[in-house]
C-alpha cells in the first residue's frame, strides 16, 4: 500500500520554475522542464492536499478530497481567451463540497504564484438571494457576528474582499459591518510573500490548517445562508 507523502514545504526552485515559466510560456520549454515541474510543484502540492485533508474533513466532511479535483491544472483553457499562453503561472488548491461550484457555494482556497501565497475563504460569486440571506443573518445577531470575525478573521490577519455595490445596501448596522453588508460577493483573504520562510517548510501546512479551522464558523454561516436559498 502506497503511503501518502507528508508536506515538507515548497523550495526556492518551486518559485524559480514559475518565474521561468512566465518568461517561457510555450510547449517545448515546458516539456523540456516537465521533470522539474513534477518534482518542485506537482509533488509538493499533492502532498499539501493530503496533509490538509484531515483538518478540512473536520470542517466539512462533504468537501471534495480527491487530489486531482482539489488541485488546479497547469494547463490553461485557451479556447475562448485572447491570451494563448498554454500554461498557468500559478497553481492553487480549493476545498469545496462535491458537486458545487464557486458560483453557488462557499469554499476555501490557497494559491501559489511568483510573488506570494494567497489563502482565503468565502462566497466568491453568489446569487443576490444568497447575499441577501447572509446580510439578514448578520443583522439578526450582530454582536455574535462581530465577536466571530474580530477573533477568527481580523485576529488572524485576514481582510474582507469582494466587489462592492456602487450604492450602499440599506441597513441599520454600524460602520464596522459595512464591509460585509455592501458587497456583491464577500470573502476573506491574506497573503504571505515568497520571502516568508514558512512557505519552505511544513509550517505552511500547519498555518493553513490552523487558519482554515478558525474560519470554520464564518464558513458555516455562509453555508447556512446558501442552504436557505435552495434551489437557486
Amino acid at each position: 500500500m502506497k503511503v501518502a507523502r507528508p508536506f515538507s514545504g515548497f523550495t526556492p526552485e518551486t518559485i524559480q520554475f514559475l518565474v521561468d515559466l512566465k518568461e517561457n510560456n510555450f510547449r517545448q520549454w515546458f516539456e523540456d522542464h516537465r521533470e522539474l515541474y513534477e518534482i518542485e510543484l506537482l509533488q509538493p502540492f499533492r502532498a499539501l492536499v493530503n496533509t490538509l485533508s484531515p483538518a478540512m474533513h473536520n470542517i466539512d466532511s462533504l468537501f471534495e478530497f480527491r487530489t486531482h479535483k482539489v488541485l488546479s491544472r497547469i494547463y490553461r483553457d485557451i479556447r475562448f481567451s485572447k491570451n494563448k499562453d498554454p500554461y498557468n503561472t500559478c497553481l492553487w488548491i480549493s476545498f469545496q463540497r462535491m458537486g458545487t461550484s464557486w458560483e453557488n457555494f462557499p469554499g476555501y482556497f490557497m494559491e501559489l504564484n511568483t510573488e506570494h501565497v494567497m489563502l482565503g475563504m468565502g462566497l466568491f460569486a453568489p446569487k443576490r438571494k444568497v447575499m441577501d440571506v447572509f446580510r439578514e443573518k448578520i443583522e439578526g445577531e450582530p454582536d455574535t457576528f462581530r465577536e466571530l470575525v474580530q477573533k477568527d478573521v481580523f485576529g488572524r490577519g485576514f481582510s474582507v474582499e469582494g466587489e462592492s455595490y456602487k450604492k450602499p445596501v440599506h441597513n441599520t448596522l454600524s460602520d464596522f459591518f459595512q464591509p460585509w453588508m455592501n458587497r456583491k460577493a464577500v470573502y476573506v483573504m491574506k497573503t504571505l510573500p515568497v520571502s516568508d520562510e514558512r512557505i519552505y517548510s511544513d509550517a505552511l501546512a500547519l498555518l493553513l490548517a490552523d487558519d482554515f479551522t478558525h474560519l470554520a464558523g464564518l464558513y458555516r454561516l455562509m453555508v447556512e445562508a446558501r442552504e436557505e436559498v435552495a434551489p437557486l
